[in-house]
């Protein structure tokens, strides 16, 4: 499963659905329309530097106090869609994933087993209140997970280069909820007529069941986030994994396994240097 999370590292990436307005019971839905025409909304940047803000103290805020009123706003042809952050119900579900992947030892001594109990017990108190929340991001570090890109195209992809320390390099695809939905769906086809099981298909299932929760006129926008300062610029330039991915959905369906396998191997290799930065790290 992707990793969702708001215990944010530099290195992350990201999934986010934006959903329009019409999506949202009132009165969340007025608060978005004001929150959407303010001027100084803030960036992935802010989002990024307030959760590493709450690991400095010392012990740590694990989990936000109360939940985030910002959101990443977008005009999709007119429309107004909203991604809100949620980092609270992040934060969470991210210290759900650390301790099924961290060593106890590692754990507790990053993240006070006190800490995490408290954090446990009030998840569970708020799940009882709000049982269908879901995450409109879900997170990854080090790494793009390979399903994200079997749900956009190369045609789609968007890069910035950037020219400052404050214009990083930008790298990211979007596309319509429509469209993702339908290439889950013929990417899942093709898997399972090429093996039985595997993790590639579990990590699809998952994330096309959780793009169903959301409304059909979304966006879906996959961002490289952070992750562009692990990869040289000439590498970054010239990453079409999305392009990698579906040549090598492609070839499984017309059972043409050498291609397939050579499709993997470029994936491979072009990711091998952050895996290794990883490592180090």
């Amino acid at each position: 499963m992707p990793k969702v999370s708001s215990v944010i590292v530099p290195y992350a990436t990201y999934l986010r659905v934006y959903e329009p307005l019409a999506a949202f019971a009132e009165p969340e839905r007025s608060h978005w329309a004001r929150y959407a025409r303010r001027p100084d909304r803030p960036s992935y940047q802010d989002e990024l530097r307030r959760a590493l803000a709450d690991l400095a103290p010392t012990p740590p805020v694990l989990v936000p106090v109360h939940e985030s009123e910002d959101a990443f706003v977008l005009d999709v042809d007119g429309v107004v869609c909203v991604c809100p952050w949620r980092t609270r119900l992040r934060g969470w579900q991210a210290l759900e994933e650390l301790s099924e992947e961290l060593p106890p030892p590692v754990l507790d001594a990053v993240l006070p087993p006190f800490l995490r109990h408290q954090a446990a017990q009030d998840y569970e108190r708020w799940l009882a209140e709000n049982p269908d929340a879901r995450p409109w991001i879900r997170t990854a570090t080090w790494q793009v997970p390979i399903n994200w890109f079997v749900l956009v195209s190369d045609e789609e992809r968007e890069y910035d280069k950037g020219d400052s320390v404050d214009s990083p390099p930008v790298l990211r695809y979007r596309t319509p909820m429509v469209q993702a939905r339908r290439r889950v769906a013929r990417g899942l086809r093709a898997l399972k007529e090429a093996m039985d099981e595997g993790p590639l298909i579990d990590g699809l299932v998952d994330v096309g069941r959780w793009l169903e929760e959301f409304h059909p006129r979304s966006l879906v926008e996959l961002d490289y986030g952070g992750l562009v300062h692990a990869v040289p610029p000439g590498a970054l330039e010239h990453d079409h994994s999305a392009a990698d991915v579906a040549e090598g959905i492609a070839a499984l369906r017309r059972g043409d396994g050498a291609a397939a396998g050579s499709a993997y191997a470029r994936l491979v290799e072009r990711w091998r240097s952050v895996r290794d930065l990883r490592s180090a790290n």
